[in-house]
């Protein structure tokens, strides 16, 4: 395949590409898929892959020596408000290798007017996380009004979120073009060095195309990189691969 460099998708593809949380929640995931996924990830160059707590240990092994970390998900996909194991769970994922923990926030339980419950969870998984990299999903889609959107945000920051992320995947409703800007506007008007993550829905390269416009508009051109914005998606890495001629 002879790939057109000045073509937008191959701009689009090259960018998104190293911003990627290579990523399988399904229900069914087994071992062989995590190797799979670890294969892809290694050979794409993305900036992490994302499983399960059980699937963390297999994942250290087969990206061992790889610039690729290993996020792994906690209150997930609920939205709990049991802190206590949020923090356990945490624990143990570190434990166990990871060093990126997404975190549900009690979205129903900050819809329901109790924000001390969600930024109670937030502050402590951020205290047992020390140094790693603390994503926040907001579940953005559960929240109708762009101003619950916003509040949440602000919540996430102040709690010491280092990612405000949308979704979880598992909700009706995942990741909007309305719900990016609601929280990267919450972001540059917080003044702190808080990432985006968008998640959930993502499977063409016009898709990653259109939050990278969102977040350059928003955040200014140069802001966005593996440090400060990711993409949460599964099949997407094919569509970027296949822009790109089939090489990372």
């Amino acid at each position: 395949m002879i790939v057109d460099p000045h073509h937008p998708d191959t701009a689009i593809a090259r960018r998104a590409l190293p911003l990627l949380d290579l990523t399988d929640l399904g229900d069914a995931c087994s071992d062989q898929a995590i190797d799979t996924l670890c294969g892809k990830a290694r050979a794409s160059r993305v900036a992490a892959v994302c499983v399960w707590p059980q699937h963390i240990h297999r994942c250290a092994e087969l990206l061992a020596g790889s610039p690729v970390r290993i996020a792994t998900v906690i209150n997930f996909p609920v939205g709990g408000t049991d802190i206590e194991r949020a923090v356990e769970d945490t624990a143990e994922a570190l434990d166990d290798g990871a060093h990126e923990i997404d975190l549900v926030m009690p979205y129903r339980a900050f819809l329901a007017g109790d924000a001390r419950i969600a930024a109670g969870m937030i502050e402590a998984v951020r205290e047992i996380a020390g140094r790693a990299i603390l994503k926040v999903i907001l579940e953005s889609g559960t929240m109708p009004e762009r101003g619950q959107i916003t509040r949440a945000s602000r919540l996430a920051i102040a709690a010491g979120a280092d990612f405000l992320k949308t979704s979880t995947g598992k909700s009706a409703v995942s990741a909007t073009p309305e719900a990016a800007e609601a929280m990267l506007a919450a972001i540059r008007e917080s003044g702190r060095p808080v990432g985006f993550k968008v998640s959930g829905g993502l499977r063409t390269v016009a898709d990653a195309g259109l939050y990278l416009a969102i977040a350059d508009r928003i955040m200014g051109q140069g802001w966005v990189e593996p440090k400060t914005f990711r993409i949460g998606a599964s099949s997407l890495c094919d569509a970027l691969t296949a822009s790109l001629g089939g090489h990372a």
